[in-house]
């Protein structure tokens, strides 16, 4: 059981965060005194999180975290309660070292959510933590993500792993999909060759013939020596064709034969190069549909598509995004020598409304310009900029379709993003945002109840 400490001069606040806390499975400890939480934050078993007002007897919370901050040197486990207004005083204490802080008067649903957001925050780093301890890598190269959908993406890489068969990878555009090759190769029997990386859509035609499958002395204007192709640079490893798709007709013919018969001759060439390599592909595209429509051999779609593996986008799984912001907070450092930037709770509610047309790699980018804005201490709303495409929730619904959507959820994902805009351009007033999208209050509710937009719990005042 998480064991928390309330340090406030006011009984009655102590009191009513007590009762509450313990109602919702928490072992709670009170003070009025700062000394009292020096002592217990240096204790042998240290409270889990202490809940702190500013404005303590002796010292004040700030002196408190300054005392602790010159020890550690690192987040402390501190949430800072402060009056209204107090925004210095609470930037101060995040820049100290606190995850976060409340403002008074407050919500106990909004003190529980930043509550067991910490908690759910130390989880990650632990996990993350272990995860890089027990496997020597390259950051740039984890998959992050503990949802449903990504324990499925687990299994399967587990099953197909060890497999020489060739996978296709399928997913939106910045879901990760270069990282799951990555994955694969680690954990297959190629992993004693290279892994050898092909975009497919960044080359023409006549350049991604040559770059596959190389090119004899003589064989075109400007090649001046024979070069071998990425294929033949894949012998014993793994080959990774980015954006399959993207391939003409033509070329998909001669990686046919590859899949089929494991050699090809090189442009301009008459010997045939045998190759053992494992082969895994990825698109954004419905492939499916690019065979109907004829952009796309049908037998080269059932030879790619052995094993395929789907990533999610990141909108349908939001609750990796603390897990994937800790991660790139980590990764994109301020300096070298600098300790990850931290986040409020704000900048972090801002992150998982957000649709995230571009995935990962946007949340990623975001990250990334937000640590360097705050200058690596705390990043707060201002620090996050969408882009002005991105702020007007665009729906591609060409790579929707290609995703294999179905109508309803294209609609769903239209009416959200509208209530949403209209909650924003009323600025939260529910009755005008209902009567801006024609609808009565209790059907704009419902609908924001059904999105998850809406918690059906009465707050509890303070």
């Amino acid at each position: 059981m998480d064991r928390i400490l309330i340090a406030d001069d006011d009984a009655g606040i102590r009191g009513m965060l007590r009762d509450f806390l313990e109602d919702e499975g928490f072992d709670v400890d009170e003070t009025d005194n700062s000394e009292n939480v020096l002592g217990a934050i240096r204790a042998d078993d240290p409270p889990a999180l202490v809940l702190m007002d500013v404005r303590m007897p002796n010292k004040s919370g700030i002196e408190v975290l300054r005392e602790l901050s010159d020890e550690r040197g690192a987040q402390l486990p501190f949430i800072i309660m402060t009056a209204y207004g107090s925004a210095n005083l609470a930037i101060e204490a995040m820049q100290l070292g606190a995850y976060d802080y409340i403002t008074k008067p407050f919500d106990l649903d909004d003190v529980l959510l930043t509550i067991r957001r910490y908690i759910e925050h130390q989880n990650l780093l632990k996990r993350v933590a272990a995860s890089s301890a027990s496997q020597d890598r390259d950051p740039n190269d984890y998959i992050i993500g503990n949802s449903v959908a990504m324990q499925d993406v687990y299994k399967i890489i587990g099953r197909v792993a060890r497999s020489n068969s060739t996978v296709l990878v399928s997913g939106e555009t910045g879901t990760g999909k270069e990282l799951v090759a990555t994955v694969l190769h680690r954990n297959s029997g190629y992993s004693g060759g290279p892994l050898v990386k092909v975009n497919c859509a960044a080359l023409p035609e006549t350049l991604l013939e040559s770059e596959l499958f190389g090119h004899e002395k003589g064989s075109f204007t400007g090649a001046l020596n024979q070069r071998k192709g990425r294929f033949e640079m894949a012998h014993k490893g793994t080959i990774f064709l980015d954006e399959v798709g993207e391939m003409t007709l033509a070329t998909q013919k001669k990686l046919l034969r590859v899949l089929q018969e494991r050699e090809f001759e090189r442009v301009g060439g008459s010997v045939s190069v045998k190759v053992d390599t494992r082969v895994v592909a990825a698109t954004n595209k419905n492939l499916g549909q690019e065979v109907r429509e004829g952009r796309f051999r049908e037998d080269l779609f059932y030879r790619l598509n052995v094993i395929s593996i789907y990533l999610p986008p990141l909108r349908d799984r939001k609750e990796d995004i603390p897990l994937l912001v800790e991660h790139f907070l980590h990764k994109h450092r301020y300096a070298s020598s600098s300790a990850p930037a931290k986040i409020s709770s704000s900048a972090m509610e801002l992150l998982i409304e957000h649709e995230w047309p571009g995935n990962v790699r946007e949340l990623e980018n975001i990250i990334e310009r937000a640590v360097v804005l705050a200058q690596g201490t705390v990043i707060t709303d201002e620090h996050l900029s969408f882009s002005s495409a991105d702020q007007g929730h665009i729906i591609d619904i060409a790579q929707r379709v290609r995703a294999g959507a179905t109508l309803i959820e294209i609609q769903q994902e239209v009416e959200k993003q509208m209530l949403m805009e209209a909650l924003k351009q009323s600025e939260g007033d529910q009755v005008a945002a209902a009567s801006s999208v024609g609808l009565e209050l209790s059907q704009f509710q419902q609908r924001l109840y059904d999105y998850g937009r809406l918690d059906e719990r009465e707050p509890h005042p303070v």
